[in-house]
């Protein structure tokens, strides 16, 4: 179990080569995390700010956005994002977001390997 305020919150700059910076809270780590399962975190993308485009490989990674607007880049192709949608970029494919709106852009991502 972790509780709210009590879980390190990280500042990753030009995440992905992504414009600005995100905010990434490990919603459960280490052995929590089980063999299967490399990331369960909440991550915050300010406005302006985004995470860039990338490509996963063994693995497969899911957002499930909680408040806030975007773009979300499905292999290069853009789709507006927000608050309810929910994406998936399966193993070998790449994805970005980045916050268009006027509020916090965040997100529950879950990464799990094949």
């Amino acid at each position: 179990m972790t509780k709210a305020g009590e879980r390190e919150i990280v500042k990753a700059e030009h995440a992905n080569g992504g414009a600005g910076y995100i905010l990434k809270e490990a919603l459960l780590t280490g052995g929590d995390l089980g063999e299967h399962c490399r990331m369960f975190s909440k991550v915050t993308i300010p406005p302006q700010c985004e995470l860039g485009y990338h490509e996963h490989h063994g693995e497969s990674e899911t957002y499930y956005l909680l408040t806030g607007k975007g773009m979300y880049s499905d292999n290069g192709k853009e789709v507006p994002a927000e608050a309810g949608d929910v994406f998936f970029c399966d193993d070998g494919n790449g994805h970005g977001l980045k916050n268009t709106g006027e509020e916090d852009l965040t997100f529950v991502a879950l990464i799990l390997k094949k």
